[in-house]
């Protein structure tokens, strides 16, 4: 798995999150090896985020402020699929391990 420094939406991935959440606990997985995309893409991702911003909040405002938050800070860089794990501090267990999408079956009815 490479660095974030060589990914550059990644990395703005997690900086938005982190600037916006100000998250307790922040995984960011680029899946995109799974996909029949080129080597090194960075379009598919999956985000585990905890944060005290959610509280209160149902799962789909968590999700909608997830995706707001990567939409504006990538600025136009496509991210195909982001999978999105979003929980408050008080339902983290730390024992949580983001588990892998399964493999891709190639699209197109493949």
């Amino acid at each position: 798995m490479s660095t974030t420094v060589d990914n550059p939406i990644e990395r703005s991935i997690r900086a938005g999150l982190t600037k916006e959440l100000a998250p307790v606990h922040l995984e960011v997985v680029n899946e995109s090896y799974m996909h029949n995309v080129p080597k090194g893409s960075e379009t598919h991702f999956k985000v585990l985020v905890v944060s005290q911003q959610f509280d209160g909040q149902p799962l789909i405002k968590r999700h909608r402020m997830v995706n707001e938050i990567v939409k504006n800070h990538l600025a136009g860089d496509f991210v195909h699929a982001l999978s999105i794990v979003a929980k408050t501090p008080q339902q983290w267990d730390e024992a949580y391990k983001l588990e892998p999408s399964p493999n891709c079956k190639g699209g197109f009815g493949k």
